[in-house]
């Protein structure tokens, strides 16, 4: 996959709302087999797709980017023999690369967690004017019901309110609101709890939707419902956080690898144990009682 091919595939993803990072080689201080603008995304199961230098940086470049897929921060990663870190700037990662080539690569890893999923329902000026900032400021917006949306606003005006925000309420969706009056809200809730619908389910419905702005136009009502929609976004438990995946101590050059889409793996006394390249598997394989034995407290 050339580092275009690798643009390419980190839009794909994009458009999909899937998360991913984006590692990217910044600095090369030869001997290295990476040069830079070599790049690759890392997926969560730590599958990566693209080149940014092979055996000597493919193990460090997956742990760091599990890491930010994590905690949601770019970082950038120096990768060189020991020694390569003196000096670095306190918010470089350094690792050492047991590699014979000896060369450092600086690789920058950019995490891409997918915005949030907007479903605007209706064809009102609310819902329009909605739609277009939502995806102003970047979120991914669906103009009918979705089951994956993370947020719903229905905007019908009063044109089947209660069958799509009964449609809303049957999804997981943490924002549901309704644009309306108090009084058309009264309604529309009572409808739905002629229905069936439990109070739990109705206490959901943030109604009227929005910022109170007082009097206001359609369009101000859009802007008032943003507002709201970003405040709780930012209030709220990160839905696109990724639990931090497992790690492990390569047995041989003590270096700390992922243990998702780890390639170097073998088994001893029942035990599997992973490591940061074909020579430490293969060093391991030939003693492992002496490498099992150093780790023992």
């Amino acid at each position: 996959m050339t580092p275009g091919d690798v643009i390419v595939e980190a839009g794909r993803l994009a458009d999909e709302g899937k998360p991913y990072v984006l590692a990217t080689v910044v600095r090369v201080d030869r001997p290295a087999s990476a040069k830079r603008g070599d790049r690759a995304v890392v997926l969560p199961d730590g599958a990566l797709h693209g080149w940014v230098g092979g055996a000597c940086s493919e193990p460090t470049v997956i742990r760091e980017a599990l890491r930010a897929l994590a905690d949601g921060e770019p970082r950038l990663v120096r990768i060189g023999p020991p020694g390569a870190g003196d000096g670095a700037p306190a918010d470089v990662v350094c690792a050492e690369s047991t590699c014979a080539s000896e060369g450092t690569v600086e690789v920058l890893i950019e995490p891409q967690l997918p915005k949030p999923l907007l479903a605007v329902v209706g064809e009102s000026p609310a819902a329009l004017t909605l739609a277009e900032l939502a995806r102003t400021i970047g979120w991914r917006v669906s103009t009918s019901l979705v089951p994956e949306a993370d947020a719903v606003v229905v905007a019908t005006m009063g044109r089947g309110d209660e069958e799509a925000l009964a449609a809303a309420l049957a999804g997981s969706a943490g924002y549901v609101g309704l644009v309306a009056s108090s009084r058309r809200a009264g309604v529309v809730l009572g409808a739905l709890r002629e229905r069936g619908l439990g109070e739990e389910a109705l206490a959901r419905v943030r109604s009227p939707a929005g910022l109170d702005l007082g009097p206001a136009s359609q369009e101000e009502i859009a802007v008032a419902v943003l507002a709201e929609l970003v405040a709780w976004r930012h209030t709220r438990p990160r839905p696109d956080a990724i639990p931090l995946a497992a790690e492990a101590i390569d047995p041989v050059c003590g270096m700390t690898v992922a243990v998702e889409g780890a390639k170097e793996i073998a088994e001893y006394g029942g035990v599997t144990y992973y490591f940061c390249n074909p020579g430490c598997r293969q060093r391991f394989a030939a003693d492992p009682a002496r490498y099992v034995e150093a780790l023992a407290p």
